[in-house]
């Protein structure tokens, strides 16, 4: 399990705080019903900035590459990490709720304890689609091959036949 990097969030922003590391997809509980294996990791960076306009903002990049779970055929999906994204860091719940109203802005409350690790995989997770899966035509339940007939041996008994008897005998 990784160490777990928690920060007071509009100190880091005020320092301008950067930050990177990787996270193993086994760390990352809330993701494993989308993935087919959890081997690997994903890669994050963060940086606290204040911008322009002197609000206080949290720039998160994401990368790597995940095994989802395709939910037509219930393969393995590639699928690759290329998140970045910027959070507007409001220091209480009015300013998280006039934020809201605007869809052009994402926004989060600052904590004394963000727990960095949840973040990123909170990131992760609204990059995700509901419904993961292959393209039209690619699962492997739409290859011939898939359907191809085997063949039983003759020596083998119907599992059936006792039932074909019994029905005989009813009438």
């Amino acid at each position: 399990m990784s160490v777990r990097f928690v920060i007071d969030l509009l100190d880091f922003v005020r320092k301008a705080g950067r930050h990177h590391g990787k996270i193993p997809l086994s760390d990352l509980a809330r993701i494993q019903d989308f993935l087919y294996e959890n081997e690997g990791e994903v890669f994050y960076w963060i940086n606290g900035i204040i911008d322009q306009e002197d609000k206080h903002c949290l720039h998160i990049q994401v990368e790597g590459e995940l095994r989802l779970c395709c939910q037509r055929c219930l393969g393995s999906l590639p699928h690759t990490l290329d998140i970045k994204t910027s959070l507007l860091v409001v220091e209480n719940e009015s300013e998280l709720i006039q934020t809201d109203t605007d869809d052009s802005v994402d926004a989060i409350l600052a904590t004394v304890d963000m727990d960095v690790l949840k973040l990123v995989e909170d990131e992760i997770i609204l990059s995700l689609s509901i419904s993961s899966r292959h393209n039209e035509g690619e699962c492997e339940i739409h290859k011939p091959e898939y359907y191809q007939p085997t063949e039983i041996s003759s020596s083998k008994k119907n599992p059936f036949a006792v039932l074909k008897t019994l029905k005989k005998t009813q009438h």
